[in-house]
């Protein structure tokens, strides 16, 4: 058995075991430890354990002391030496005009080095940035690239569920999270609503991912064929969190209904052809309704009398005098009045003749001589 502790480098990240060389320490204590970047200072999150050997996969880096008043003042030091290189980093990456973007600023506790993070889109060449800083600051220099989940880790802020981000305030380690994950749990796949400040998936969405994959391993599918208290049916819509389903009858599919999963005994999974016994009953075609009136329908109107010949009779039969009375009796008229407009053809035409051309004679413009 070996006795260990926990201790975490920063609020939020990643707890890490070391040798407490059977010194008792408390949770929440202060401790200075020695890891392979150099010394540096932790807070204690897990007390005096003791484990199996085999347990362990790495060997155990010891713990030099709980921190003292002056590694506390070392640690104020520390965080004006980094505000001072922060703000002189930045104004040489003006200075060269690089593409990149300063993030964070990190002393190492004995003061021997100091690292950079920053982001890009792009390999970037720093390498005159690297020179002037070592020769303003006359330590060890190393520049980090690191992702915008990193950067947003390291910067803080709020999600858009109002509380602080889950990398800055208790997630160890980052937990790769897919677009499959918010199509199990039937989320909006607008980019706006399941991607964080960072611009990536919400790490959130791994949260409730296993909970949704039990659930859907005990539910009916869509389209299944089921057998419901009311009778056959397919299901059309499934709500995983409430365990119901909601049901197409086959004798009444105008009005669905909702069941428990529980009531439902599944007949077909999933789409797929009807078994034997469970066929779609057919439907009943509705009697066609027809405007006419006191007549026989179309389809019994016989082909040598046809439909025009009876519009006349209709018409009369409405009342007394119409259209159909006076059309009726026209014919006559028309004979006696072309017989009478017709009569005449032999000296009704040649005055008629003569008068026209007398006319035209009188509307004949005059002449120059004959208005002189």
């Amino acid at each position: 058995m070996t006795e260990i502790i926990g201790v975490r480098f920063k609020p939020g990240g990643k707890m890490y075991y070391f040798n407490p060389k059977g010194e008792k320490v408390e949770v929440g204590q202060s401790v200075i430890i020695e890891t392979s970047k150099g010394v540096e200072f932790a807070k204690c999150v897990q007390s005096n354990t003791m484990v199996d050997e085999m347990e362990l996969v790495t060997t155990l880096r010891p713990m030099l002391r709980v921190a003292t008043e002056e590694d506390f003042l070392q640690l104020e030091r520390n965080k004006e030496r980094q505000r001072r290189a922060y703000e002189l980093c930045q104004q040489k990456i003006q200075e060269h005009k690089l593409d990149m973007k300063l993030v964070e600023v990190k002393y190492s506790f004995d003061g021997g080095k100091v690292v950079f993070y920053f982001t890009a889109d792009e390999r970037v060449d720093f390498r005159s940035l690297v020179k002037d800083l070592a020769s303003n600051l006359h330590t060890r220099i190393e520049l980090r690239q690191i992702g915008v989940r990193d950067e947003a880790r390291m910067m803080g802020g709020l999600g858009i569920c109002g509380r602080p981000f889950c990398c800055k305030a208790f997630l160890d380690d980052f937990q790769p999270v897919s677009i499959k994950m918010a199509k199990t749990q039937s989320i909006s796949l607008n980019p706006t609503k399941i991607s964080g400040a960072c611009g990536r998936l919400m790490c959130c969405l791994k949260y409730e991912q296993d909970a949704y994959e039990d659930l859907i391993k005990h539910a009916p599918r869509l389209d299944s064929l089921v057998k419901t208290p009311d009778g056959i049916g397919v299901i059309n819509q499934v709500n995983l969190l409430r365990e119901q389903s909601r049901v197409v009858l086959d004798d009444d599919p105008e009005t669905p209904k909702i069941y428990p999963n529980e009531e439902l005994e599944v007949i077909r999974r999933g789409k797929g052809k009807r078994p034997a016994g469970y066929e779609k009953p057919e439907k009943t075609e509705k009697p066609v309704r027809t405007h006419l009136s006191g007549l026989e329908r179309p389809e019994q109107v016989s082909a040598e009398q046809p439909q025009s010949a009876g519009e006349p009779e209709k018409r009369r039969s409405r009342g007394g005098k119409g259209r159909g009375s006076n059309r009726a009796a026209a014919p006559k008229a028309s004979q006696e009045g072309e017989g009478k407009r017709r009569a005449p053809k032999g000296e009704g035409e040649q005055e008629g003749r003569s008068a026209r051309r007398s006319n035209r004679r009188r509307h004949r413009p005059k002449n120059k001589e004959g208005a002189e």
